[in-house]
């Protein structure tokens, strides 16, 4: 049931099935010369839309910014802080909280470390404050696990390389334009630098030239399934 296209009629029938919401975070962030600025975002959505027609599930619209440090230097990031993160993630739970929904797992396509920590500091703050509801939060990468490891053949690969590149040519292949040059940054160890483009030029963490679509879809099966199974294991533990 995806939100944004539902009436209000169908939202409250609705209720009546599930009272899960999966809300995807994704990003406005450089992916390389050849994948959009929206990949994170659209990689999340995809997987919560095709979640939910294997269980019920609602899907709300997704958060398309994030807390981006690493690429904002390059062109087209659009980074936010990780208190607006935190705070957007709250209320928005606090909102469809009031609507009568009470599982909330949040699945980010963008995997910071700083923006992960936001929105799981956000989730901490909810379930201490809200004893009736249960939330997730995870990344794509955490629940991908080792699970991916027999479909890509690029190792460390994790940003814009063979693991993205694959995802969006199975399911935006109009939004991929060629293939950037395989790249592995090195930054500084400890070391906090401004430009962190010059230490990470084009953008690619990893191998976009092994890509495909068919991998894509493996990838992309294996995350539905996995997040299929993390709501369910949830609903058991309501049940108890």
């Amino acid at each position: 049931m995806i939100i944004e296209e539902m009436t209000m009629t169908e939202f409250e029938a609705g209720l009546a099935l599930t009272r899960t919401v999966l809300i995807p975070f994704g990003s406005v962030e450089e992916h390389g010369s050849h994948l959009p600025l929206s990949t994170d975002t659209l990689e999340a959505y995809e997987v919560c839309k095709k979640a939910s027609r294997i269980t019920p599930l609602f899907v709300a619209p997704p958060v398309h910014y994030g807390n981006c440090r690493s690429t904002s230097c390059h062109p087209g990031t659009i980074s936010i802080s990780t208190q607006t993160l935190g705070a957007l993630f709250r209320d928005i739970v606090t909102s469809l909280r009031g609507q009568g929904l009470r599982s909330f797992v949040a699945l980010t396509g963008h995997a910071g470390g700083a923006h992960r920590m936001a929105l799981q500091d956000a989730g901490e703050t909810l379930i201490a404050r809200f004893d009736d509801i249960s939330v997730a939060v995870v990344s794509e990468f955490d629940l991908a696990g080792d699970g991916g490891r027999d479909i890509i053949e690029t190792p460390g690969d994790s940003h814009a390389g063979e693991i993205e590149t694959s995802r969006i040519l199975h399911t935006h292949p109009h939004l991929v334009k060629g293939r950037a040059p395989r790249e592995f940054p090195h930054f500084p160890n400890g070391i906090l630098v401004r430009d962190k483009r010059r230490y990470w030029t084009g953008g690619v963490w990893g191998d976009p030239g092994k890509a495909t679509a068919e991998k894509g879809a493996r990838l992309e099966e294996l995350l539905v399934r996995k997040l299929v199974d993390l709501v369910r294991e949830m609903k058991r533990g309501r049940d108890e």
